[in-house]
């Protein structure tokens, strides 16, 4: 699942590969800004066939957060 959301990352949002870890912060180390953040769970949305609840979207601070609700729903 990790590597999966690590391609959405690098391919969709131009995020450096080496930067994205398990515990590398969505706004404060990958520089993710609130659009970008909309347009990953739209994006994770149609890879993964999962819907996310706005208050889901909250708790996402690290890579591994969504990894984690990602493992959760599949």
């Amino acid at each position: 699942m990790f590597e999966k959301l690590k391609t959405i990352l690098v391919n969709e949002l131009s995020l450096n590969p080496d930067e994205i870890t398990m515990s590398a912060e969505l706004v404060k180390d990958l520089g993710i800004n609130s659009l970008e953040l909309a347009d990953l769970v739209l994006l994770c949305e149609d890879e993964f066939g999962i819907e996310f609840d706005e208050d889901d979207i909250h708790k996402f601070i690290t890579v591994g957060d969504v990894v984690e609700f990602l493992e959760a729903q599949a």
